[in-house]
């Protein structure tokens, strides 16, 4: 996505002033406040679940989302997809899944009043505005590549001809984390590409319980349609306008840095049990992600919670743990929380 530049191709910030910055502002706060309101007439608790999911709606990302098995991954974002009235596919990773089958290919077509044959380009499912790759580490690495060009570039290469992809687009992947026999890891590559990786947990009895009492019941929720397409784009181009002030851009750079073995001013857990620390798009969307948790709270400015809330989600899938943390049963998130601790915000500031 491009940022909205003066002439002088310096970035301009939301004007505080302007009728239209603060209408759009409320409207995307109000948006996101009824599409929650719609998924509830279906989806039960997973209210964190969900406000990650807005927050990659509102940037613009993608997200992986991981889970065992009945936990509503699927449900959720098909469900989005019908609140929002965006065009949806859905892919269903298996080891025989071949590239062609998630871009489309060229075949062979006549032309019934000439009756010369050609070649026609077929689209394949990635042609919509949300991607679900249902059980994405199912397929062979070559397979997942073929999602990498759409999720950073929004387009597709199909026999040297490019294709761009309708907006808003975004892709959701699915993971089940006990089920690994016959999986094939994420490349860091891809995995970098994901904005957030989120991760799905049993919720508490009493909405477990809702959960059996509603899904056993008819449930046929007509829906509201709360935010457009068009919506989406614009919400995406305001979030890039929110302003950040320079302390705040550093702290989640230094955190960033301080995820990554080499730095010098990296904490004794990250020398000890990481392999390879988080890259620059994790900064990116640790900015990015405050920004649009700012608008969402009716605020105008990322403050240094904005960065730590979403910090779990970012680092998650960035920061890779060595023999040494696996044997001793160190999960990437104890790293993120030491990390955390050992680059406190600066105490002036917002």
């Amino acid at each position: 996505m491009s940022t909205e530049t003066t002439a002088r191709g310096a970035a301009v910030d939301v004007d505080l002033s302007s009728p239209d910055d603060l209408a759009l502002a409320d409207r995307m706060k109000v948006g996101r406040d009824q599409i929650i309101s719609e998924l509830k007439k279906l989806i039960v608790g997973q209210d964190d679940i969900i406000n990650q999911v807005l927050l990659t709606l509102f940037v613009g990302g993608n997200s992986l989302i991981v889970g065992v098995p009945g936990l509503a991954k699927t449900l959720l974002i098909h469900t989005m997809a019908r609140v929002l009235e965006l065009k949806f596919s859905r892919i269903q990773f298996t080891p025989d899944l071949m590239p062609s089958d998630i871009t489309g290919t060229d075949i062979i077509q006549e032309d019934a009043a000439t009756g010369r044959r050609q070649m026609v380009f077929s689209p394949g499912p990635i042609f919509a505005n949300i991607l679900l790759a249902d059980e994405i580490n199912r397929t062979p690495p070559k397979t997942q590549s073929a999602l990498l060009e759409a999720m950073q570039e929004h387009r597709v290469t199909i026999q040297g001809r490019t294709y761009k992809l309708e907006e808003p687009f975004y892709v959701f992947a699915t993971q089940n984390p006990i089920e690994l026999e016959g999986t094939y890891p994420l490349p860091e590559a891809q995995l970098d590409r994901f904005m957030f990786h989120i991760v799905i947990e049993h919720p508490p009895e009493d909405e477990e319980f809702l959960v059996v009492k509603t899904t056993t019941a008819i449930q046929e929720p007509v829906f509201e349609r709360p935010v457009s397409g068009p919506d989406l784009v614009a919400f995406q181009r305001l979030v890039r306008r929110v302003p950040v002030a320079d302390p705040v851009m550093r702290y989640a750079l230094s955190i960033v840095r301080a995820s990554r073995p080499k730095s010098p001013n990296c904490p004794e857990s990250v020398k000890k049990w990481v392999a390879f620390g988080a890259s620059v798009r994790a900064a990116q969307y640790l900015v990015l992600g405050g920004k649009a948790r700012a608008l969402t709270s009716g605020r105008y400015h990322v403050s240094f919670e904005d960065i730590r809330a979403i910090a779990h989600s970012v680092l998650r899938h960035r920061v890779l743990t060595n023999f040494h943390a696996q044997s001793e049963g160190v999960t990437t998130d104890v790293l993120i929380d030491r990390l955390l601790e050992a680059v406190p915000a600066p105490r002036s500031g917002m």
